[in-house]
């Protein structure tokens, strides 16, 4: 028999949607499509689901896993955390960011410590970098020998798992359903994941104008589940 990888155990802890990051708590302008009745169903919520992962979710965390794994020196790693901060034009979206980031950072210190992440977490508690959880989460997953594709799909799949869920409760949609969008979209992350691998640097942040906007009323809606 050929053994489990070292890594795969703390991998599949750090991308359980479980982990207490608080992202049960944000649905990134999904709630606002909820309203409008735009999302209702399965399918309208697997359509919207879609051009997430292809638009925002690629080109905002995906690459910036991609670009902090490749970093070479702390000075890198800062940059894209001020990049990646910059690039959330959605005041809620930022501040979803900040506080999952924190909490992102904690968790990997304090059960993967790594002095990467005791450099990051400094620089976030100094004002120096914002702070995010795909930047904590890059960094833990490198730090234990994690593949970049296989980061990158964990990743990706396990902000999509929490969107589900988020779907579940929120249109509602029923349990089955929920694991239906979710083999649906396996694809997707796959696909997502040969992107990030392509993409320039000039293409970190690109994003739909019109789910950006949906981010942005959120933060006015009249009754709301979700903080994002």
């Amino acid at each position: 028999m050929t053994a489990a990888p070292s890594y795969l155990l703390p991998l599949l802890q750090l991308s359980d949607s479980a982990l207490p990051t608080g992202a049960f708590s944000h649905s990134l302008g999904m709630e606002t499509h909820l309203e409008r009745g735009i999302v209702h169903d399965e399918q309208s919520f697997a359509n919207w689901l879609t051009q997430f992962i292809r638009i925002q979710l690629v080109h905002s965390d995906g690459l910036a896993i991609r670009l902090a794994y490749e970093a070479d020196t702390p000075a890198e790693l800062f940059r894209v955390d001020r990049e990646l901060h910059a690039a959330a034009l959605p005041r809620e979206i930022r501040e979803a960011g900040v506080k999952m980031g924190a909490r992102m950072l904690d968790i990997a210190g304090s059960v993967f410590p790594c002095a990467e992440l005791e450099d990051y977490a400094t620089a976030v508690g100094s004002g120096e970098c914002a702070g995010h959880p795909a930047l904590a989460f890059a960094i833990a997953g490198k730090n234990l020998g994690v593949p970049l594709e296989e980061l990158l799909s964990t990743y990706l799949f396990s902000t999509v798992t929490s969107l589900t869920q988020n779907a579940i409760r929120g249109i509602p949609l029923g349990q089955n359903a929920g694991q239906r969008v979710l083999a649906a979209a396996h694809r997707e992350v796959r696909d997502g994941v040969a992107l990030v691998l392509t993409l320039g640097r000039e293409d970190f942040g690109v994003t739909a104008p019109g789910l950006e906007i949906a981010q942005m009323q959120h933060e006015r809606q009249r009754a709301r589940m979700f903080m994002s």
